[in-house]
């Protein structure tokens, strides 16, 4: 499952089912099931075993990723991930949600997870953007990865000289397996000039 392009993730956290190249360019990946990162609230079901494909970056940095997942069960979903440990990460999804719509979800992770539902969309495919300045980091999803539409700004207890995992998460936490096209992937060193804007 080694990829040559310096653009794309280098490491697995938990490797999928499959990887393969897709016709045009990027990558699908075809998850196990029952797969996902979530500390439960309740701390009754914690899951570390979505599939992470991912680069360890300092410093600051814009993470972009293209994504069109194939919904097949609730939580189906292709999400940017930046990941310090087990209990310290952050992940913008395009998600199917448990009301029946499909919807850009953030998920902060310190301990505990949360779950926020964002925008529904049916974009089909979806830019997300992850965006980080020293400990503050920035969410944001656009359908044309031009026009950034904010999620959400968090911090995370991370040193600025401190190695991260930043990547994509593929996850089927209800169902028995999907697939997640990833049409592109870049990771952009610095920052941008606006958290909230994205740009």
């Amino acid at each position: 499952m080694m990829i040559n392009d310096t653009l794309w993730p280098t490491a697995w956290l938990n490797p999928p089912k499959q990887l393969e190249a897709l016709d045009g360019g990027g990558y699908r990946i075809t998850t196990h099931a029952d797969t996902d990162f979530f500390n439960d609230p309740t701390g009754k079901h914690m899951k570390q075993n979505g599939h992470f494909w991912y680069k360890e970056v300092r410093g600051d940095f814009i993470a972009r990723a293209c994504i069109r997942p194939q919904f097949l069960h609730v939580w189906d979903a292709g999400c940017v991930m930046v990941r310090k440990d087990a209990d310290t990460w952050a992940k913008l999804c395009y998600e199917q949600t448990d009301f029946g719509l499909t919807a850009i979800v953030s998920v902060v992770t310190k301990g505990v997870s949360d779950d926020a539902n964002g925008v529904l969309t049916d974009a089909g495919a979806v830019h997300l953007q992850m965006v980080r300045q020293g400990n503050v980091f920035a969410m944001h999803y656009a359908p044309d990865g031009v026009h950034w539409q904010m999620v959400r700004i968090f911090s995370l207890d991370v040193a600025q000289d401190e190695a991260i995992q930043v990547g994509i998460n593929s996850q089927c936490p209800g169902g028995e397996g999907t697939a997640i096209d990833v049409l592109s992937f870049e990771i952009i060193a610095g920052s941008v000039g606006n958290m909230r804007a994205g740009v």
